[in-house]
């Protein structure tokens, strides 16, 4: 599937949103594409609670946008023009006028090889080289959305962003509302597991990628003594079982365990001079730990320690915004378990009044993609801006 659009120097409103809280899959695409789809819509994205029957959801979806691509995901969430949301449908459509895109399905995740990438580091380049004979000033980014349960991030990621070179990418990994079963794709009008969908955006508009993380390492270390990386569970940390010397170093007892603990404490891994969030998922009926990102034996990891989510989130947003010709969408992937952060700590209105400040629109996730990394309890974005 793929689209390519002209470019134009007439300033317009490049982007619409939209969202429909209606159950009833026919009237929520209704409601939807009636806010999204324009004439010059070249892109939509549709962000999916797992209540609505996918089966039907899809082929409205594509019907209801006719020959524009039309891609998206299952979530955790939602984020709408008024913030956060659940049981909903939301997203976004991106203008031709000032943007070119390019839709690459990626199926088969379990059977990924370079080999099975090649096709788009042999697009890519060609493509990019002529948008900016179309227009010189320019630029591109990635849009990236993964099966959130095929535990295939990580590779994924890293092999896509070699493709793609210095073209920055941002995604996130599909969620099912914390049920931990399977998660979807949308891809040509069907909602498919074992997939990813990367859509490159070639566009005249500003733009700023960001990845934000509330997060400090503190003195507290930890050794992975036993795990598994192909289920991203570990059994042993510091040579005891996982989940009781986890609870320990937190000060907890190992029966208290669940999400919203996870979301207060994370792991943290150091990569080269900067630490990432390595965020738990579960805990086990056996003990273990199961975690959203590749573990490890013999890793170094450290406890996190939170600083104020709200403050950190609106202060580098604001950093950006100021830096954009007028702010028009964030597009964003946030962990689920900032969402429950925020949910447990009462500070819904306060983050909702950021999100709607600079026009976000994007879904709660099981990991995000900044780049080559596949991270965890970030918020990973993309400011657009309008034409000067």
């Amino acid at each position: 599937m793929t689209v390519t659009s002209g470019f134009s120097t007439r300033d317009i409103t490049d982007v619409s949103v939209g969202m429909s809280v209606r159950q009833d899959v026919h009237a929520a695409v209704e409601e939807f594409s009636c806010q999204v789809l324009r004439p010059d819509t070249a892109l939509a994205v549709a962000f999916v609670s797992p209540r609505y029957p996918r089966d039907e959801l899809g082929p409205l979806l594509q019907k209801a946008f006719g020959d524009c691509p039309v891609i998206g995901c299952t979530t955790a969430g939602e984020i709408t023009p008024a913030g956060y949301s659940e049981n909903s449908l939301a997203g976004f459509g991106i203008s031709g006028k000032h943007s070119a895109i390019r839709v690459f399905p990626i199926e088969s995740l379990k059977n990924l090889s370079p080999d099975s990438i090649r096709v788009i580091e042999e697009n890519t380049a060609a493509w990019v080289a002529f948008t900016q004979q179309e227009a010189p000033e320019s630029r591109a980014f990635a849009l990236f959305m993964v099966d959130g349960m095929s535990g295939k991030e990580e590779e994924v990621v890293a092999l896509i962003h070699q493709a793609i070179g210095n073209i920055p990418l941002v995604g996130g990994s599909a969620g099912d509302n914390l049920s931990f079963d399977k998660t979807w794709v949308l891809i040509n009008g069907e909602f498919r597991t074992d997939a990813a969908i990367l859509t490159l955006v070639s566009t005249t508009l500003p733009f700023e990628t960001v990845k934000i993380q509330h997060f400090l390492p503190t003195d507290t270390k930890l050794v992975i003594t036993e795990a598994d990386p192909a289920t991203r569970t570990i059994y042993e940390i510091n040579g005891l079982p996982a989940a009781d010397e986890y609870a320990r170093l937190i000060g907890i007892e190992a029966d208290a365990l669940v999400p919203t603990v996870f979301s207060q404490f994370p792991i943290m891994l150091k990569i080269g001079d900067l630490y990432y969030v390595r965020s738990l998922q579960k805990k086990n009926a056996d003990g273990s730990l199961t975690f959203y990102c590749a573990i490890d034996n013999g890793l170094v990891l450290r406890i996190g320690k939170g600083v104020d989510i709200v403050e950190n989130l609106e202060n580098r947003l604001n950093e950006i915004a100021d830096r954009l010709p007028e702010p028009q969408l964030l597009i964003t992937c946030e962990c689920v378990l900032r969402r429950l952060e925020v949910l447990q700590k009462g500070l819904s209105d306060q983050i909702n009044r950021v999100l709607t400040q600079h026009h976000a629109i994007g879904f709660h996730s099981y990991g995000e993609q900044f780049n080559a990394i596949h991270v965890n309890q970030t918020f990973s974005a993309v400011m657009l801006g309008r034409k000067s």
